[in-house]
C-alpha cells in the first residue's frame, strides 16, 4: 500500500524567528518518497513556510485520512499562546502576541493523528524552543498522540539574534539521500550521533518516556464481553484511552513501540491488541461501522457507569463515536454528537476557549455542512447557531457562515 509522507517546515518571518526551518526542504525533497517513507510507493505532500493555520490543518487533515502509513517530518520553533500557555507551532506571521491565532495549535496535531490505526503513524521532528516554551517543557510533555511513534529533538533557545539550522533533520535528510532506508530507530540515533558531533547540546530527545505509572485508572472491561484488564509491569493499570487534555494539560504519548496497556478489546483472539481502539480502526478499516460503533458504545457505557455522564472518560468515547459517524458518513450524527459533547464540556465548567472545547464546535460546523437533508440540517443548523455565539472558535466569520447557509436553507423544501 502506498505511504504518505506531509513535509512541514516553518518559521516567522523576522526579528522572532528562531531556526531556519525551510532551508532543510530542498534536502529532503531530494530523497526519493519511497524512502521517505518506507514503503514501495508513497506521496509527499510540502508545506513551505506557510502563512495560515487553517491551511496547514487541511492539508494534514487530508494527509491523517489517507490510507496506509503516514510519515510527517516537521520542522520549525514552538511558541506558547499568552491566554491558555499552550504550544504552538510558529507560522510565518506569528509574532509573540499573535501566536493564538497565527500559529498551529499542537493539539490540533494530536487531534487529527489520534484515531488513526496504531504503528501507521511516526512523527520525526526537529523543533527548536523560545525562552517559555522551553521552561513550559520542564513540566509538561509535548503530545504527539498515543498511537503515534515520536523521534527526533526540541532544542533550548540559543540565544539572542541567532537564527539556528535544523541540523538534526538535515542529518536526516543526508542520511536518507545515500538511498538507504534504516529502520527509524536507528535513523534517529544516527542522526543524534551527528548532531551531537557538531557540538550542539542540551537538546531534549524525543520519543520520552510519558506514561507515567501513577497515573491509575482500573477500568472495567464492558458487561458481558469476558474482557479483563490490562495490569502494566509492577502491578499497576497504566492509563489506557488518550483523553482530550483539559486547558493547559497534556495526556500521556507512547513510547515509539512501547504502547501503554488499556483494557483489552479482544484477548481471546489470537493476537489481538489490548487495546479496543486498535479493533475500532480495523472494523473501520474492513467497512464494520456498526460494529465499530457498537464496541466504542459498551465502552462509552461503561465510562458512564463508572466516571458519571460528564466524565473525561465518558466524553472520550462520544467523540469516538461522533468521528466514526463521520467515518461511516453519517454527517447527522456525527454533528449531533459533536454538539452534545460540546454542551456536556461547557456544562461541567470548561471555558468556551478551552481546546476541547472549540475542537468539538469545530467538528459539528465541519459535519454540520455535508448534511444534505434541508430539514435536518435547518434543525442542527439552530442549535450550531446557538453554541456558536459561546464558542466562535479561532476562524473569523464562524458564526456568520452558520447564518447565512440557514437563511439558504430556509428556500429549500
Amino acid at each position: 500500500m502506498p505511504g504518505t509522507v506531509l513535509l512541514l517546515a516553518a518559521s516567522p518571518v523576522g526579528r522572532g524567528r528562531l531556526v531556519d526551518a525551510a532551508s532543510v526542504l530542498p534536502v529532503l525533497a531530494a530523497v526519493p518518497p519511497a524512502v521517505l517513507a518506507g514503503t514501495d510507493t508513497a506521496n509527499v505532500v510540502e508545506l513551505a513556510d506557510p502563512l495560515e493555520p487553517q491551511a496547514v490543518l487541511t492539508r494534514l487533515r487530508a494527509a491523517a485520512t489517507a490510507p496506509g502509513p503516514l510519515t510527517l517530518f516537521v520542522t520549525g520553533q514552538l511558541q506558547l499562546d499568552r491566554r491558555q500557555r499552550l504550544p504552538h507551532l510558529a507560522l510565518a506571521r506569528t509574532t509573540p502576541a499573535t501566536v493564538r491565532y497565527t500559529g498551529l495549535p499542537w493539539h490540533w496535531l494530536r487531534e487529527e493523528l489520534r484515531l488513526r490505526p496504531p504503528g501507521s503513524t511516526t512523527l520525526v521532528a526537529d523543533l527548536h524552543a523560545d525562552a517559555e516554551s522551553w521552561a513550559w517543557l520542564g513540566a509538561n510533555p509535548l503530545d504527539c498522540g498515543r498511537t503515534t511513534a515520536v523521534y527526533g529533538r526540541i532544542a533550548p533557545p540559543r540565544g539572542r539574534r541567532t537564527v539556528a539550522a535544523p541540523t538534526y533533520m538535515k542529518a536526516v535528510a543526508t542520511i536518507l539521500r545515500s538511498g538507504s532506508r534504516p529502520a527509524v530507530d536507528q535513523l534517529h540515533q544516527a542522526a543524534v550521533t551527528r548532531v551531537a558531533a557538531e557540538g550542539e547540546v542540551g537538546d531534549l530527545l524525543l520519543p520520552q518516556h510519558l506514561v507515567p505509572a501513577q497515573q491509575q485508572w482500573p477500568l472495567p472491561a464492558p458487561a458481558g464481553t469476558g474482557q479483563q484488564p490490562v495490569v502494566a509491569p509492577g502491578g499497576v493499570f497504566v492509563q489506557p484511552p488518550p483523553l482530550p487534555a483539559p486547558a493547559g494539560g497534556t495526556e500521556p504519548v507512547a513510547v515509539a513501540g512501547t504502547p501503554a496497556a488499556v483494557p483489552a478489546a479482544r484477548p481471546s483472539a489470537p493476537g489481538a491488541s489490548p487495546d479496543p481502539h486498535t479493533a475500532i480502526s480495523a472494523a473501520v478499516k474492513d467497512g464494520r461501522h456498526r460494529e465499530a460503533d457498537d464496541l466504542a458504545a459498551q465502552w462509552e457505557r461503561q465510562a458512564r457507569d463508572t466516571h458519571g455522564d460528564g466524565s473525561d472518560q465518558a466524553l472520550h468515547w462520544a467523540e469516538v463515536r461522533a468521528d466514526l459517524a463521520m467515518f461511516a458518513g453519517d454527517a447527522e450524527r456525527s454533528c449531533r454528537t459533536w454538539l452534545t459533547v460540546a454542551e456536556a464540556r461547557l456544562a461541567a465548567g470548561q471555558p468556551a476557549d478551552a481546546p476541547a472545547v472549540e475542537a468539538a464546535v469545530d467538528r459539528a460546523h465541519h459535519q454540520w455542512g455535508r448534511i444534505g437533508d434541508p430539514a435536518r440540517a435547518r434543525e442542527l443548523g439552530a442549535a450550531l447557531a446557538e453554541l456558536r455565539r459561546r464558542v466562535p472558535g479561532r476562524r473569523e466569520g464562524a458564526l456568520d457562515d452558520v447564518r447565512g447557509r440557514l437563511r439558504d436553507l430556509q428556500t429549500q423544501v
